[in-house]
């Protein structure tokens, strides 16, 4: 096989090595995935996107980041049942990190994955619209009334606001135009034109993900899928925690699972199918499928870096 299909097969193993991590924590550490979640095919749809990914100075994402940083955001990717198909997430390089990010979709999905919740919306206000904020019994935050009005869909957006429902009640966030804007001032993406031209979903995303992290931090759900949540939210900000390497309780680094999936491969490698196929001819086999594979990944498109939600 020839040094240029080893290239681009190399990404291949790290969605595999990925989804068998998948199947161990499934097995052992009690992940749950959605009932109509197909990491499998989450994992090719990554694949194909991270084909045209690139860095701010047009370099192919899967040569510049590090193997570490590309299986942690395809991990989180997977333990939070999102997919780049669905306009879920999508993938930004920092200089040698890769990493995954939400959309609004995305963080809608990630948090309806928790237990108990029922609905999950967010809505941004517009001058002049009908919006009146109080506290219940409690001395908890609730909207009191929200009246959106057509007219008003181009004025300025002076705030919005989030609502989490549950099975105990119905959790709210609410957030001026000030300090959405003070969020967005310490994101990693800097005067982001994509928080200028679609202003409304890029405010209902930041607010849904503040509402997200203050519910998430006080349930009682499983850490994988918190922990990879809170992760994606806090990866993207100046003034938080990015930690881009495999967190400990996996008990295995990037490089002894890469070596693990060599080794796999190579024993099958030695085997004699049972059709008496020689090795030689199974090496060959394989390497037609690798181009056919090839082909196919290559076909994949994604969006613009400057289109992606922040």
């Amino acid at each position: 096989m020839n040094n240029q299909v080893a290239q681009q097969q190399k990404p291949t193993k790290l969605t595999d090595l990925v989804l068998d991590r998948v199947k161990q924590m499934q097995d052992t550490q009690d992940l749950s995935l959605p009932k109509n979640y197909n990491a499998s095919n989450a994992l090719n749809a990554a694949f194909l996107e991270l084909q045209k990914v690139q860095d701010r100075n047009h370099r192919p994402a899967l040569e510049v980041c590090s193997h570490d940083s590309i299986v942690k955001s395809l991990l989180d990717m997977t333990l939070q049942g999102l997919s780049p198909a669905k306009d879920q997430c999508y993938f930004i390089v920092y200089g040698n990190e890769l990493q995954m990010q939400r959309s609004y979709f995305g963080t809608v999905a990630a948090v309806k994955r928790l237990d108990g919740v029922k609905k999950v919306r967010a809505e941004v206000v517009h001058e002049d619209d009908v919006f009146a904020i109080g506290a219940n019994e409690d001395m908890e935050l609730i909207v009191k009334q929200f009246i959106p009005k057509f007219e008003n869909q181009d004025k300025p957006i002076i705030g919005a606001f989030a609502m989490i429902k549950t099975d105990e009640g119905t959790d709210f966030t609410v957030m001026t135009k000030k300090e959405i804007n003070q969020s967005w001032a310490q994101t990693r993406q800097k005067n982001n034109k994509v928080q200028q031209n679609f202003s409304q979903e890029m405010a209902k995303r930041t607010v849904l993900n503040r509402a997200a992290k203050m519910f998430i931090n006080t349930s009682d759900d499983s850490d994988l899928l918190t922990g990879a949540i809170n992760d994606t939210t806090s990866n993207e900000y100046d003034d938080e925690r990015r930690d881009v390497t495999p967190v400990e309780d996996e008990k295995q680094s990037t490089d002894e699972l890469l070596e693990g999936f060599q080794k796999s491969q190579e024993a099958k490698a030695k085997g004699v199918s049972n059709n008496g196929n020689s090795n030689e001819n199974k090496e060959e086999a394989s390497e037609e499928v690798a181009d056919g594979q090839t082909e196919l990944f290559n076909e994949g498109t994604i969006k613009p870096a400057d289109e992606a939600d922040n």
